[in-house]
C-alpha cells in the first residue's frame, strides 16, 4: 500500500509472483528421503540381495538410455522435414510411445527389485551413454543414423544384461529384457533403417 498526495493506493499482488514465492519456499521440498537412491529395500521375491542390487544398477543404466531414446524420437517427430515428413512424423511418434511403455516397464521392475528408479531429466542426462544431439534441426539421414546408433547402444547393453540376469536366476528381469526391450528395439531398428535403403531402378529383360 502506497500513499500519494493524500490518496491511498493499494498495490496489487501479481498472482504469478505469489505462486513463485510459494514454489521457492522450502517446506516439503527438503523433506527426508525414506528410500535414498542407490539403496535397496529387499522385498520377499525369492532373489538374493546381491542379484537384486546388480539388476537394479543395470536396469537404471538401461532406463536412462531408454529415456534418452524416447526423447530423441519426440525431438525428431517435431523437427523432421522434407519429402518424407508425414510418414516419418507418424513413425517417430509411434516409436516414442513404444519407448514410453518400455520406460514404465523398466522403472517398475527396478522398484519391484527394491531399488529406486532414475526419474528426473537432469539425472537421466548425467547417466545416459547415448550422445547428446544438437538443439537445432538435422536432416533426415542424420536423424535416422542418430536413432539407429541409440538403438544399437541399448540392444548391446540389454543383451549383456539379459545374459547376466539369466545366469543369476533373475528370470523376471531376463524376460523383460528379451521379450520387451530387445524385441521392441529390434523391430524399431528395422522400420527406421528401411528409410535409408538406396532404391535402385532395375531394368527388366
Amino acid at each position: 500500500m502506497n500513499t500519494m498526495k493524500g490518496r491511498t493506493i493499494m498495490k496489487r499482488t501479481n498472482g504469478a509472483g505469489t505462486m513463485l514465492d510459494r514454489a521457492n519456499t522450502p517446506g516439503h521440498q527438503h523433506a527426508h528421503e525414506f528410500h535414498p537412491y542407490g539403496q535397496l529395500i529387499k522385498l520377499p521375491i525369492a532373489l538374493p540381495e546381491d542379484v537384486c542390487r546388480e539388476s537394479v544398477a543395470n536396469l537404471n543404466q538401461l532406463l536412462a538410455d531408454t529415456f534418452t531414446l524416447r526423447d530423441l524420437y519426440k525431438k525428431h517427430h517435431w523437427q523432421v522435414a522434407g519429402p518424407t515428413f508425414y510418414s516419418l512424423h507418424l513413425l517417430f511418434d509411434k516409436h516414442h510411445g513404444e519407448q514410453e511403455t518400455l520406460v514404465d516397464a523398466i522403472a517398475e521392475r527396478i522398484q519391484l527389485l527394491g531399488g529406486v528408479s532414475v526419474a528426473m531429466a537432469h539425472d537421466v542426462a548425467e547417466a545416459t551413454i547415448i550422445p547428446r544431439p544438437p538443439k537445432g534441426r538435422e536432416d533426415v539421414p542424420a536423424q535416422i543414423w542418430r536413432l539407429l546408433h541409440a538403438h544399437e547402444v541399448i540392444l548391446e547393453e540389454a543383451r549383456a544384461m539379459a545374459r547376466r540376469a539369466a545366469e543369476h536366476g533373475d528370470d523376471g528381469t531376463n524376460d523383460l529384457l528379451v521379450s520387451d526391450v530387445i524385441r521392441t528395439n529390434e523391430l524399431q531398428v528395422w522400420f527406421v533403417s528401411e528409410h535409408l535403403v538406396d532404391v535402385r531402378h532395375v531394368r527388366t529383360l
